[in-house]
């Protein structure tokens, strides 16, 4: 299994369309100042119990702050049986400038 890579219109896309989770790997105070709606922040703490709570069938955005550290989360998630994993091309920093209405302060 491997992933995709995803820009923000496909990705924007796709949340209009099916039930995505989105992993937010960033630092906590990160995400905790501003994230995409709906994501979780994911880190090795809490990993266990978001793979437990995360369907290996729903599409699974994976970000981080510019779509460089997401593309191995992204590896890791698809080598753990998930079937549509995407790796959010320009991160949240990209995110945040094109679809400031899907973020959540």
């Amino acid at each position: 299994m491997t992933f995709e890579r995803i820009n923000i219109a496909e990705a924007k896309s796709l949340l209009d369309e099916a039930d995505v989770r989105i992993a937010d790997i960033r630092d906590a105070q990160s995400f905790n100042d501003n994230h995409i709606k709906g994501s979780v922040n994911v880190d090795n703490d809490n990993l266990p119990e978001f793979m437990q709570n995360t369907p290996k069938d729903a599409p699974l955005i994976v970000c981080c702050y510019h779509g460089n550290s997401s593309q191995g989360a992204a590896q890791f998630f698809a080598a753990q049986g998930y079937s549509r994993v995407f790796s959010l091309d320009g991160g949240f920093e990209m995110w945040k400038l094109a679809v400031p209405e899907l973020c959540a302060r």
